[in-house]
């Protein structure tokens, strides 16, 4: 059997282009990864493509082809020249629909796991390029490092050692699905044409801040106006002791507050969920 770790996606800044003649977005975007929250998956010997989904979002979620994790396998069995032959065993630990990258982050996990199963050892510049195929966070996932994202997603850069800080994670139980939220932005009034710059040193935590400070996330406001919870999270996360900054990931739903410490971050966490009064949101706590 062969495990792996699929951590949360973290878009610390986001920034969105008017779409291209194929309708996608251009996108620039600091990505990083929590280091205890996220899916786990494993692969055993099956004489066919199976796929079994438990944990906490685990139930209702198609465990068909139309998974992005059988997608993935497919596209890696097809490159390799074998058949998609395995046993995918998911725990969904992560929000669906959740701006996160939880379905990507599995395939990606999927990809990396088959690949060692399956004896492929395909490099990782090959699964780069299979994993664009499935969607714009996938290659960010397949690297599980922070990465500046440009292009459509596809187009990967460095960013170099990024500064530890405590994370609070808030998803309001509500999904937020991508395109509406796209289209919700086009339908605001999509941004002037990006001006790609390179991130700067954020290894220590000041400098981290003040990047995040100037380069925002443009979904925001299509967001909010779709799932007002967002609004009523991150005005929960902004009023926690000792926050630095309060912002939404991806498309949301997920909002995210960072600390300068976990033991911050765990305040921070109990301070929104006694705001909550145990209404259905999400909320745990983290390190990037």
């Amino acid at each position: 059997m062969t495990a792996w770790f699929a951590p949360a996606k973290l878009n610390l800044t986001l920034r969105v282009g008017p779409p291209q003649a194929d309708g996608r977005h251009p996108l620039d975007s600091l990505v990083c990864f929590t280091k205890r929250l996220g899916d786990y998956l494993s692969v055993a010997t099956a004489a066919e493509l199976e796929l079994e989904i438990s944990g906490a979002f685990g139930e209702g979620l198609s465990a068909g082809k139309d998974n992005l994790i059988c997608r993935a396998a497919q596209i890696l069995a097809d490159a390799g020249g074998i058949p998609a032959k395995a046993n995918i065993r998911l725990i969904k630990n992560l929000p669906i629909a959740s701006g996160i990258g939880g379905g990507s982050a599995d395939a990606a996990a999927a990809m990396h796991a088959l690949n060692n199963f399956w004896g492929l050892n395909l490099p990782l510049p090959d699964l780069l390029a299979l994993g664009a195929q499935l969607g714009a966070d996938v290659p960010a996932c397949l690297t599980g490092q922070s990465v500046h994202m440009t292009g459509t997603g596809e187009t990967l850069s460095p960013a170099g050692p990024l500064a530890a800080m405590g994370v609070v994670l808030v998803n309001p139980g509500v999904p937020c699905p991508t395109g509406p939220v796209y289209r919700a932005y086009d339908d605001l009034g999509a941004g002037p044409e990006l001006v790609i710059q390179p991130v700067p040193d954020v290894s220590d935590r000041e400098s981290l801040l003040a990047y995040l400070r100037e380069v925002p996330n443009d979904l925001e406001r299509a967001a909010i106006r779709l799932v007002p919870e967002i609004g009523e999270a991150m005005e929960l996360l902004a009023a926690s002791p000792k926050v630095r900054l309060v912002r939404m990931s991806g498309s949301g739903a997920t909002c995210f507050a960072l600390y300068d410490d976990e033991p911050a971050a765990e305040a921070g966490k109990n301070f929104v969920l006694t705001g909550l009064a145990n209404r259905g949101f999400w909320v745990e706590a983290d390190r990037i």
